[in-house]
């Protein structure tokens, strides 16, 4: 059926003419979508530094569909060899650091310099809904524009550490298509961020003077694991506490044991509304590669990185399979029947799903 035929039926059916295109474009999409993916294409089209292909492939191989595993594998295996010549940048700090704003800026200077950036954006789920806003691109609608500048929000699901359930695969992905330096933004929930650390070259924690979680940081959790500590918004009013804030972790990072990096964590101050202090931290990340690259630690974290990832695979995927099993399905209901009537423990019943034959 034409276009003109198609929108002289839906007028028919009373659809307002403003909206025919939508519902031509809505099938377009679907069209689109049914077409058969080809995995050739998509790496090669990464490869050439096309950010549709490289969105298609982030999407493929974050989606849960078991038909698409293999699929998500092959492309993963050929971009591997063009892999790992970026440096990767994890960032992370409680809501209202102002995470998106210093990304943006930080980017843009970046771009500025000539690298190309990828920012991969971890958005909390919903734990009823299991919805996500994934509102970053809209945050940095600056950034989203530069050409050589990659925005990709994805939802942290159901998992812990502050990143999505495919994140390692995405920068393997990411610097196959040549982008230099990778950013993870995790999802700002506090110190049980602690994924992103075993995936990055560089931790960068955001801090608030003021904020009330000084003390916290200072005795323990996320702070050991920070290569640099940056107080944002210091600016106004808040310039001069960001700076009392700066002498007292200076003074606490001092009372941690030696980082096996060799490497000292500093503490800066910054304002990304400013744009101020930007520059001092890519130079803080600068001398951290040049020195772990010197000892070598840059290369063995990377290679025990790969390991952990190899080890989380196999846990993810035994998981993934135990559920998908139809007895397991079958049994799994019965049980939960059982426990809501008080006729069997959780334990007992974890027991028992598990000791199933296959």
């Amino acid at each position: 059926m034409s276009n003109k035929k198609k929108s002289k039926s839906y007028e028919t059916l009373g659809v307002p003419s403003e909206e025919i295109s939508n519902i031509s474009s809505i099938e377009r999409i679907k069209t689109k979508r049914k077409t058969t993916i080809n995995t050739v294409d998509l790496v090669s089209g990464i490869l050439k530094q096309d950010i549709t292909a490289l969105s298609r492939a982030i999407t493929l191989i974050e989606s849960r569909n078991p038909k698409h595993l293999q699929q998500a594998n092959t492309i993963i295996n050929n971009c591997l060899p063009h892999a790992n010549k970026s440096i990767r940048i994890g960032i992370t700090g409680v809501p209202g650091v102002g995470k998106s704003t210093f990304i943006e800026v930080f980017g843009k200077y970046l771009t500025s310099l000539g690298k190309r950036v990828a920012v991969l954006a971890i958005d909390p789920s919903s734990s009823i809904t299991k919805g996500s806003i994934l509102g970053d691109k809209t945050r940095m609608e600056d950034l989203v524009k530069d050409q050589n500048a990659f925005i990709r929000p994805s939802a942290s699901g159901e998992n812990l550490g502050g990143v999505a359930r495919k994140t390692r695969e995405s920068v393997i992905l990411c610097e196959a298509a040549g982008f230099n330096v990778i950013i993870i933004e995790t999802v700002g929930v506090g110190q049980s961020e602690t994924t992103v650390h075993s995936m990055v070259d560089f931790f960068l924690l955001l801090k608030l003077a003021g904020a009330g979680d000084d003390l916290q940081g200072i005795k323990r959790g996320i702070i050991e694991m920070a290569d640099a500590i940056a107080i944002n918004k210091a600016d106004g009013d808040n310039y001069k506490s960001a700076k009392l804030a700066q002498v007292e972790f200076n003074r606490a990072l001092h009372l941690y044991p030696k980082k096996p990096s060799n490497w000292q964590p500093k503490v800066s101050i910054c304002s990304a509304i400013n744009n101020t202090g930007i520059e001092a931290i890519w130079e803080q990340i600068l001398a951290y590669w040049e020195i772990t690259s010197k000892n070598n630690y840059f290369y063995s974290k990377r290679i025990e990185q790969n390991k952990n990832w190899l080890i989380q695979t196999i846990e993810v995927q035994l998981k993934a399979n135990f559920f998908n099993k139809t007895q397991v399905k079958k049994e799994l209901e019965n049980q939960l029947e059982l426990i809501e009537n008080n006729k069997t423990s959780p334990f007992t019943a974890a027991d028992y799903l598990l000791s199933l034959e296959f």
